[in-house]
Formats: structure tokens, sequence, C-alpha cells
């Protein structure tokens, strides 16, 4: 005890938070991960997962063990180190996203004036991780997958961006719980329908998730990017996607759905934990069933469909926003 009395309380309280959220991911992607091919098989009408454990729960935990005893080949004349770090530049920044998210009204890292901001700019570095492995790989389809990533990524964060500062219009912060606290009884997915809907496209293409999955697509370039990755780095990205996923979808949650806000529980002491990830794993559900539902659009489809579309209707979303907030407020 005399050692930790010695220690700085906030580092005490860095280090357990980030204890707690890796032990998160990985949970988490355990979860999605299970639920993914539990639900693919519903949708096309086969079991899924059966075999290893009661209803083929240990299958994720082996297929776990497994990548982790592969070995990380780095193809010749690829960087070397770079190879390397292009899944911990994928796997590091979901995992810093966690300290904005406020899980409760009292359970929250940390709530930053700007932390809307802050979120963004971590979700910015993501398609840096994915260029990076695809141009260090030395392999022409995950270079091929790279530039399709920069180039959807970068299209796509523009009405993911307008459909968010319309909501900023509205509760006039960038404080996560003070977004959460000025939507009260009328949730912001009601006041900005059209908003909501455009951010959800746009994160399903922000995460690479089918029907916008077309920089790892199978059926033309092997696996996309990560085409030269096993074992680990393999896992990485993988972890990396599905973390990515919980992310937008916090986001979502927090900006459009009331946060941890809901009706009391039962167990009140955590009605908003228990409501927030309801919403939260409500949303990836619709992701996942997307996915299984949608065919790949073709890559010149997926751009004409964010610049003819998306774009033109989040500004005019925003323009009416802007002329609202001014009358009324």
């Amino acid at each position: 005890m005399e050692m930790f009395d010695l220690l700085p309380p906030e580092l005490i309280r860095i280090v357990i938070s980030a204890v707690i959220i890796v032990a998160f991911v990985f949970l988490n992607s355990m979860v999605l991960g299970y639920a993914e091919r539990k639900l693919a098989g519903f949708f096309q009408l086969r079991p899924g997962p059966m075999e290893v454990g009661p209803f083929g729960l240990l299958q994720l935990m082996i297929d776990g063990i497994k990548l982790i005893a592969k070995q990380l080949i780095i193809p010749n004349d690829s960087g070397k180190w770079l190879f390397r770090a292009a899944p911990l530049i994928a796997f590091m920044p979901v995992v810093m996203s966690f300290i904005v998210i406020p899980f409760s009204e009292k359970l929250q890292v940390r709530d930053l004036d700007v932390g809307l901001i802050f979120l963004l700019g971590i979700m910015a570095l993501h398609v840096i991780s994915t260029l990076l492995a695809g141009w260090v790989s030395n392999n022409k389809y995950a270079l091929f997958g790279a530039i399709r990533a920069v180039a959807q990524n970068i299209a796509y964060e523009i009405p993911m961006l307008l459909s968010l500062l319309s909501v900023v219009f509205i509760s006039n912060t960038l404080s996560m719980q003070g977004i959460v606290k000025a939507q009260g009884a009328l949730w912001n997915v009601f006041v900005q329908p059209l908003a909501f809907i455009i951010y959800f496209v746009a994160g399903l293409a922000e995460t690479n998730r089918a029907p916008f999955d077309l920089p790892e697509a199978e059926s033309e370039l092997t696996a996309g990017f990560h085409t030269e990755y096993s074992g680990m780095g393999f896992s990485l990205f993988v972890l990396g996607e599905y973390t990515n996923m919980f992310f937008v979808c916090s986001i979502a949650t927090v900006v459009f759905l009331g946060g941890w806000s809901g009706p009391p529980l039962p167990f009140y002491a955590y009605s908003g934990i228990i409501w927030f990830f309801l919403k939260v794993y409500g949303l990836l559900f619709v992701m996942i069933w997307v996915r299984w539902t949608y065919p790949r659009t073709r890559f010149d489809q997926l751009l004409n469909f964010c610049w003819m579309y998306l774009i033109p209707f989040s500004l005019v979303n925003l323009l009416l926003t802007a002329v609202g907030v001014k009358l009324f407020k």
C-alpha cells in the first residue's frame, strides 16, 4: 500500500483504465466475431459455428490461439519495420478512442471539451495504417486495396463530419457528455433523422464493411491491403476493425440516440451502462445484418454514391439546421 501511496492518483487511474480498455477490446472482438458468424449462418439458413464448445462458443478462442501460434512472414523487398508497425498503428488509435466515450454519466476516463473532435481525429488515423500496410507489402493487390481505402475514407469522411456538425449546431458543445445532456428526452435521431442515416452509411464505409468493403474485396484483390499478413499481424487488423465498428456505433449512440440516457431499469445504479450497450450492440447488429444482406458495390458506384448523394444531402441538411438554429434559438 505504501508504494501505491507514493504514485500519483492520476497515474494509477490511467493504468487501471488502460488495462480495462485493452481487456474490453479483446472481449468485444470475441463477442462480435462469434455474433457475426452465427448471424451470418442465420441469415444464410445454415447453423454457423457449432462444434467447438456449446453452440460453438469456444470457436473464436481456438481461432485466436491458432493465429497467435502462426509465424508473421515478412515478404521480400518490403519495408520490414513499417510492415511490422502497420498492424500496431491500426490497433492503437481505436483503443485510444475509449478515453472520451461516456459509458454512463459517471463512467468515463476523461470528458474533454473537444471530445468529438478528438474522436474524429482518432478515426482519421485508421486510414494511415491501411495505406502503410498496402504500400510496404510489395504486393500489387495490397497496394490496390490501400489506394482504394484512401479514396474511400477521404470521400466518406466529408458527409460524416457534416452530419455530426448539424448536431453540434443544435447541442452547442463538442463535449460527449454535453451532447448527451443536451438531448434530454428528445433524442437527436428524431430531430436529425437524415443526419443519422448519412452518418451510419458513412460509418459502414469508414469501417470497410460490406457492401463498402472494396479495400479488402476477396473476389478481386485476394484480401486487399492485408493480403501478406498472417498470425498476430492479421489478428491486430481484425481487432482494429471490430473495435472501430464499436467506436463508430458508440459515437452514433452518444450523438443521436441519447447515449446512456433511458428509462430507469431494475438495476438503477447501472441503468446508464446497460442502455448504452443495448443501443451500441443494436447498431452493431444492423451493421452485421447489412453486411450479409447486400452485395458488394463497384468502386465507381461507391464514390458516386458519396459525391452525388451523401455530400449534397448532408450540405442541405447542415444549411437547414443552421437556419433553424438561427431562427428558433
